[in-house]
């Protein structure tokens, strides 16, 4: 089926919201359709392919949109969607439209300079260059410029993989499980999941496979009390809850009320009643004050720059400013020391980010390690090898999309002496 001519406007007008950088992207779509009722869902779904595209290539078709004729944006919305689906399926194309598209799509895009292929800001494009080297950081871009799949991960408390996998085979899912995550599932393709009986009934969660081993590095245990720091809306506290089988005690901080509010329907769903959730004011809040010295395992998935997430929020590169790399750098400090003061002797801290700088991991990691003596780094592919996962990237978990096919993510495991 040919796509309406009416979709190239609606993507035009989608890219002019998306261009103002006024908050995410997929909050800005979301208010964008909200204010269309009338687009259907396969639109919707079109639409918003193509403005993803465009926000992962957006150095790159501004290239090409130099050629061509007509107004730079309905250019920048065809090369958009062009991007996502055939000329032949989009309908209204005037024949200089179709030749220009044509010839575009067999540009060679590895003879242009990488400064335009890449579609990376020059700051960010030059920190990665200079962090992982030329090979590997050019494999890294090139996989942060791809869409990434969407992975699952099962709810132990309701479900066995097994009994998952054969329910989504029964609504006609196509799957895989994860390479690494004992719970893990990975879908190609983005079914309507809200509409199947395993979500709503609580068996699956969306998480990608990266988040789903932090909670395996907690190593969280039943009874035991249990901090996530920053939970956010709140996929690893479910994680570590079911890890713990709904014993124990287990507090979800954070400093927003409206991120742990997101958090409510995926706990009624869980099954879990061992989840706590707090709203704290900062860091150093009484109510976190309290607990000093009481728990077992605290998690601190630390505010950070995002980029290992740039397959699912590509906007992000274009949003990020490189002097917030630094502020984020020391707010990650003052969180890291901050939740230190929880953990208990012979306890065990786990600090990670979605991040690829080394200014937010390992940089943060030595300064933590530096002022606080009394813990110590456990090596991270040894907490993984005891729990029978094959997975080594060193002294710190350091997971790379075109490496490992999950999102980018660091984390380091630090134990308090006895």
């Amino acid at each position: 089926m040919r796509l309406p001519p009416s979709i190239v406007a609606s993507i035009e007008e989608a890219l002019r919201e998306l261009l103002r950088f006024t908050g995410p992207a997929d909050g800005t779509l979301s208010r964008f359709f909200r204010e269309r009722p009338k687009l259907g869902s396969r639109e919707r779904g079109v639409i918003a392919e193509a403005a993803y595209a465009f926000l992962r290539n957006r150095t790159l078709l501004t290239h090409f949109a130099e050629s061509g004729s007509g107004p730079q944006m309905r250019r920048l919305a065809l090369l958009a969607l062009a991007e996502t689906v055939s000329v032949d399926a989009i309908a209204g194309l005037g024949d200089d439209e179709t030749g220009w598209l044509t010839r575009v799509a067999a540009i060679d895009r590895t003879s242009l300079l990488l400064s335009v292929r890449a579609s990376f800001p020059d700051w960010m494009l030059e920190r990665l260059l200079a962090q992982y080297g030329e090979p590997d950081a050019l494999g890294l871009i090139d996989a942060l410029n791809r869409p990434a799949p969407l992975d699952l991960r099962v709810n132990g408390l309701k479900s066995s993989r097994e009994e998952t996998e054969a329910a989504l085979a029964h609504a006609g899912i196509s799957f895989e499980r994860t390479p690494y995550a004992p719970l893990g599932l990975r879908l190609a393709r983005k079914p309507a999941l809200q509409n199947l009986p395993l979500f709503q009934q609580g068996g699956i969660e969306v998480q990608d496979e990266g988040s789903q081993l932090l909670a395996q590095l907690l190593g969280a245990r039943r009874g035991e009390m249990v901090v996530d720091f920053c939970a956010g809306a709140g996929g690893k506290t479910l994680a570590i809850g079911a890890a713990m089988r709904n014993t124990g005690r287990l507090y979800a901080f954070d400093v927003s009320e409206k991120r742990l509010a997101k958090l409510k329907p995926r706990l009624a769903r869980s099954g879990l009643s061992n989840v706590h959730p707090v709203v704290i004011a900062h860091e150093n809040d009484a109510k976190v004050k309290r607990l000093a010295g009481k728990i077992d395992r605290v998690l601190v998935d630390a505010p950070c720059s995002g980029l290992g997430t740039l397959r699912r929020n590509p906007d992000i590169k274009w949003r990020l400013q490189p002097t917030a790399v630094d502020e984020l750098s020391a707010k990650q400090q003052s969180i890291l020391a901050g939740a230190a003061r929880l953990v208990k002797p012979g306890g065990r801290l786990v600090y990670a980010t979605c991040s690829l700088l080394a200014e937010e991991n390992e940089r943060i990691i030595e300064h933590f390690l530096a002022g606080n003596p009394n813990f110590t780094l456990l090596p991270a592919h040894e907490v993984l090898s005891e729990q029978k996962i094959a997975l080594d990237t060193g002294d710190f978990l350091k997971l790379l999309p075109h490496k490992h096919q999950s999102d980018g993510f660091f984390s380091a495991v630090l134990v308090r002496a006895t």
